[in-house]
């Protein structure tokens, strides 16, 4: 494992751009297993996630070229097994991804119980009630998630228990590949759910209704291949937004939708920071940060939960008191608990609820990345601190994040990682 030390008390400032979603890039991935034809993905984001994913794909009888770049050329013309591999499955939630396309290709999936961050509080119900309600037959096992689907998938009618962004995704996939119309209801509208519509349009399905809570899926008995230029990551360019304000510094960010960071950009002017947006280039200005009262997060296009301990961060150093409510998960505020050894003024009012009160000068310490998000969240509270910090593990944080030292560096940070 890795530690990144951070010395803290310097505005960073400079510019950046963005790769494509790491949360779109998953289920693209997920996707190119559906045909035996060539598929292929630029602007993907080089972090680990995705190099599992790959390494995922391989396993199970995938040829993938560009490994480590930004593009990606995908091939699988036979699937060579059933169950992906173990290790690799524990160490991404996205791996459940992988459940339509095998039950589609091989007529049978078992994948072990997926990681990533906070597994034991997050099920994989909606996903699997989404795959028995197209033909699939869950199978008792002792400790992995087994299903069967001898006579393929079936088109079907479902409204989702939750409106799952991965939930989601799992049955579209699995629609794709199911011949006849299937109609998905409260569905996720989030852009990436929308990029993965687009993305099973060009191999071959039919799909209507993508960004809203309803969408119908045509499904092919057989798909072919497709290219695509992923879309910039709108939570890693909040993500940079926020580092540079809660320094003092200003940013600029290149490759990032208009309509993908609209929200996050209402909530930083809600605390005073200055930014604007003109075709790709999201620009934030150096700002004094003021209280925005409450900050509540919400399913799209309300403010996303992946941002929310980064605000959290921001909020210490706003003038006045902020109320952050996060419905969707409590355990991204347990986290920023260690804000208070740094000096920060909080008050968790319950698991999805926190009170912080500004501005407050913080101070260096010794931090713990429980997960991807908080982790960078960490990251720029040390980057705002006086004095030295350490976080480890860093490759929590580079899970999301590409070359996030090397980055850092050229805005002004001064960090390094040690082994």
């Amino acid at each position: 494992m890795s530690t990144l030390l951070i010395e803290g008390g310097r505005p960073l400032s400079g510019a950046v751009a963005v790769e494509g979603n790491k949360n779109a890039a998953l289920p693209l991935l997920a996707a190119c297993l559906l045909t035996s034809d060539e598929c292929v993905l630029h602007n993907v984001p080089r972090i680990s996630d995705v190099d599992v994913m790959v390494r995922l794909l391989v396993d199970l009888g995938a040829q993938v070229e560009g490994l480590g770049s930004t593009t990606l050329r995908v091939c699988c013309p036979g699937i060579v097994k059933d169950e992906p591999d173990g290790a690799l499955v524990g160490r991404l939630r996205g791996s459940v991804l992988l459940l339509g396309p095998l039950l589609a290709r091989r007529g049978r999936a078992r994948l072990a119980p997926p990681g990533g961050d906070f597994p034991a509080r997050r099920t994989i119900a909606t996903h699997l009630e989404a795959l028995v309600s197209m033909g699939a037959k869950l199978v008792a096992g002792p400790s992995t998630h087994e299903l069967e689907a001898p006579g393929g998938l079936k088109p079907t009618s479902i409204y989702l228990h939750e409106a799952s962004v991965t939930g989601t995704e799992t049955a579209l996939l699995a629609a794709a590949a199911a011949p006849g119309i299937s109609e998905i209801r409260h569905a996720a509208c989030e852009p990436h759910v929308v990029e993965l519509c687009d993305f099973l349009r060009q191999l071959g399905a039919g799909v209507r209704g993508a960004g809203t809570t309803t969408i119908r899926v045509r499904g092919a008995r057989r798909l072919h291949g497709a290219e695509h230029r992923l879309w910039g990551d709108y939570v890693e360019a909040g993500s940079w937004a926020v580092v540079a304000a809660v320094t003092g510094g200003e940013i600029e960010v290149r490759g990032v939708r208009p309509g993908d960071i609209e929200g996050i950009a209402a909530v930083l002017k809600r605390l005073n920071i200055a930014c604007s947006m003109s075709n790709d280039l999201f620009r934030v200005e150096r700002s004094k940060p003021q209280a925005a009262g409450r900050i509540t997060t919400g399913l799209w296009p309300g403010f996303p939960s992946d941002l929310v301990s980064l605000v959290t961060v921001l909020a210490t150093q706003a003038d006045g008191r902020t109320l952050i409510h996060d419905w969707l998960y409590e355990l991204r505020l347990f986290s920023l608990e260690q804000l208070s050894g740094m000096s920060a003024d909080l008050f968790l009012c319950d698991p999805h609820r926190i009170i912080v009160s500004g501005p407050t000068r913080l101070r260096g310490r010794p931090l713990d990345s429980r997960d991807l998000r908080s982790g960078m969240a960490l990251i720029a509270a040390a980057l705002a601190a006086d004095g030295q910090s350490r976080l480890s593990p860093l490759e929590t944080v580079e899970r999301g994040y590409s070359r996030l030292v090397e980055r850092l560096q050229g805005l002004g940070a001064t960090v390094a990682k040690l082994s």
